[in-house]
């Protein structure tokens, strides 16, 4: 008599991705057993693309990057091979021009910004002027988990005036751009950064109030390795100028990182990050509350036409603005609507539900938020924001001027604020907060014991109904109220794996 044991690795690794818990089928006469699932393992690797900061000479960019704390083990390898064998860094990607567009100017060599170096320490760079580059970047072992890297710039005069701001973005295939614009005054680039060493090819589509535009090329856009390319909207179609445009990113090979910058000649500009996935309702979270202007732009790209109630969930409940109480959306056309003092004051958050529950049309939208008047003005977008499901991180917060919007459309919900020690110093603090149900908590972000320098904020969700959150970060200048929004992403640093209960034995001759 043999005795042979049969390997459940590959096969454990496989149902992971269907279940939590299966069952092995094996050949008759052999005992049948279970694989279940344990707790979920921190992520290996983690990617990142930050684009291009600015073409203004004048521009000053700051890069924050951050790990948060590590908690439990880390899989096989003890925590301490891991912390050794671990490395972030983050590496310029070229420009590559397109077909027909002016090559990009050559200046000094640029350098990539320091990097995080353990986790639970922000680490802070700066870059002056047109020559920061586009970056691409990853990060291994324990500095995986959560990485984070905010792209802050801060252009004090030009037709570039403003603050803009980014969250690092991961590596995609599809990407929605609600609140995009080919209008006079308005210069909205496309950026595309490729991560890896092969060419990708990406499609881009525009979609205006009558449908979809007609483009001059159809072709696709290549975008070289380990390289970035910016698209400028206005010359890609022979449709008149549209104010409110929905930009579709796809690819047909290979994968880029992909978010949009605007330019307005009368509110300065920002960057335009891509909206969550469609879906039948959509949170948008943190207007603040002395926004001057408020429109809200969505597209429906399936084959129904949506009709969408649209409700401001304020810090004491939910109302129903009185400038706009419903949106209908056309399939295949984007929709836009005003929403004169929609805050009265009061900072909130834009929540769109169907309005016949039974027919959840899937939509994309993000709101254009201008704050100030006259040439004092600032512009900032929000794009709908998916729920913190488990944890979800924001860098380069300032001591003064970071403000977090944190909604829960439907039950109460309870959520862990930490505030990392600064890029300079200081120690972390924690704070719990309890939003109830069908409002929107917005706070002062809670600052480290002694800092010095800029420091993180990571939101864990604890328990009750879906939570969604963005950070404000102020930097007025010269009288203009410059602000930015950036949506919190749950940062999916955990994934599960099954194990079998007990090894599968084959007995036999």
């Amino acid at each position: 008599m043999k005795r042979t044991t049969l390997s459940l690795i590959a096969v454990a690794t496989t149902l992971a991705a269907v279940t939590g818990i299966a069952a092995l089928t094996a050949p008759d006469g052999v005992t049948t057993h279970t694989l279940e699932a344990r707790a979920p393992l921190p992520v290996e690797r983690t990617s990142l693309l930050c684009p291009a900061p600015s073409s203004s000479e004048v521009a000053e960019t700051t890069y924050t990057s951050y790990t948060p704390a590590a908690k439990g083990a880390t899989g096989e390898r003890s925590r301490s091979e891991a912390a050794q064998s671990a490395k972030a860094e983050l590496k310029p990607a070229p420009e590559a021009p397109i077909p027909g567009d002016t090559p990009p100017k050559k200046g000094r060599e640029p350098k990539a910004p320091a990097t995080v170096t353990k986790p639970g320490a922000p680490v802070g760079a700066e870059a002056n002027g047109a020559d920061a580059p586009a970056l691409t970047g990853s990060a291994n072992g324990t500095l995986a988990p959560g990485w984070t890297v905010q792209q802050t710039t801060v252009v004090p005069a030009g037709g570039a005036r403003g603050l803009l701001g980014v969250t690092c973005t991961a590596p995609d295939t599809d990407f929605w751009f609600p609140a995009a614009s080919t209008a006079k005054q308005r210069q909205d680039y496309v950026h595309l950064t490729n991560p890896d060493d092969r060419n990708a090819t990406a499609d881009i589509e525009l979609y205006g109030p009558d449908g979809a535009l007609k483009l001059q090329d159809t072709k696709g856009i290549e975008v070289p390795g380990r390289s970035t390319v910016r698209v400028l909207l206005s010359p890609l179609t022979t449709d008149p100028a549209q104010q409110d445009l929905t930009v579709h990113v796809s690819t047909r090979g290979g994968r880029v990182g992909a978010v949009v910058g605007a330019a307005d000649d009368t509110a300065g500009s920002d960057w335009l990050p891509a909206a969550a996935d469609p879906a039948g309702t959509a949170v948008l979270p943190g207007i603040p509350a002395d926004a001057t202007s408020v429109r809200l732009v969505a597209y429906a790209p399936g084959d129904d036409d949506a009709d969408l109630k649209v409700q401001l969930v304020t810090p004491t409940g939910t109302i129903v603005p009185a400038s706009a109480s419903s949106l209908h959306v056309k399939s295949g056309m984007t929709a836009a609507v005003d929403l004169p003092d929609l805050t009265r004051g009061e900072p909130g958050s834009l929540l769109l539900t169907p309005s016949d529950p039974k027919k959840a049309t899937p939509v994309v939208a993000a709101l254009r938020v201008v704050r100030g008047k006259g040439d004092k003005q600032e512009v900032a977008f929000i794009p709908a924001a998916a729920a913190i499901e488990g944890r979800a991180t924001v860098a380069d917060n300032r001591a003064k001027g970071s403000t977090l919007a944190l909604t829960a459309p439907g039950a109460t919900a309870q959520v862990r604020i930490t505030a990392s020690a600064g890029t300079q110093g200081g120690t972390p603090v924690t704070k719990t907060v309890t939003v109830k149900a069908g409002t929107t908590t917005s706070l002062a972000a809670p600052v480290p014991d002694g800092l010095k320098g800029s420091y993180a904020l990571t939101v864990e969700h604890l328990s009750g109904g879906p939570v969604h959150a963005s950070r404000t970060l102020e930097l007025p200048e010269g009288g203009i109220p410059m602000f930015t929004v950036q949506t919190l992403t749950d940062d999916r640093s955990t994934v599960e794996v099954p194990k079998a209960k007990q090894d599968l034995t084959v007995l036999g001759d």
